[in-house]
């Protein structure tokens, strides 16, 4: 990556930490686009040539995740299912306490994703993330009909876990009971899926 990727994905990361700040502290409709421009030191034009949407500033942290599954799948080992790949991924997230698996108790996370699912507008702009995810995963798996319904379904079990663990943790459980639990619920739910889409399950 030359100097000038590198300056930019800065940008990206700078501003949007400058904004989820403020959307902490005084709520994602109380604080306006320009408001984050000017706390950012830039021009509000500068802001929406980075982020379309004011959303976008929240859901950039997600951005490294949209194709995530799909490099999972297409860099797994020789003889290795998508789903066993997946579910091995989805693991270790939980085992290095990944924000996206929802098993993780800094109070900064806890409040991001409060901020995030507490959001309508919010919401519904992760679901076009998560579309993307799909349709990455998809292609991943082979673009028929098939694989995009398995895609489908594996996104979905990954934000279901990812919700429940997190909700646990936010209403006060143990983060350690949490983590062994959601490796259970994950083991199960990735079994669940091999039985239901055994061509994604073969090695």
């Amino acid at each position: 990556m030359g100097l000038r990727e590198r300056k930019k994905l800065r940008m990206y990361q700078d501003v949007s930490d400058v904004a989820i700040q403020l959307f902490l502290a005084k709520g994602f409709e109380r604080v306006s686009v320009a408001e984050v421009a000017a706390a950012a030191e830039i021009s509000k034009p500068t802001l929406f040539r980075y982020f379309p949407a004011k959303e976008d500033l929240v859901l950039h942290r997600f951005a490294d995740h949209e194709t995530e599954a799909a490099r999972v799948v297409g860099g797994r080992a020789p003889g290795q299912s998508a789903i066993d790949a997946l579910r091995l991924h989805f693991l270790a997230g939980i085992e290095r306490s990944d924000p996206v698996t929802g098993v993780n108790g800094d109070p900064h996370i806890l409040a991001f994703h409060e901020l995030l699912y507490g959001t309508p507008s919010l919401v519904a702009r992760l679901y076009e993330y998560l579309e993307r995810s799909e349709a990455a995963l998809a292609a991943a798996l082979g673009g028929s009909l098939g694989a995009r319904l398995a895609a489908g379904q594996v996104v979905a079990v990954q934000r279901i876990l990812a919700m429940e663990n997190w909700r646990r943790i936010a209403r006060g459980e143990d983060v350690a009971k949490v983590r062994e639990d959601a490796v259970e619920a994950a083991e199960g739910a990735f079994a669940r899926l091999g039985e239901g889409l055994p061509e994604y399950a073969t090695k």
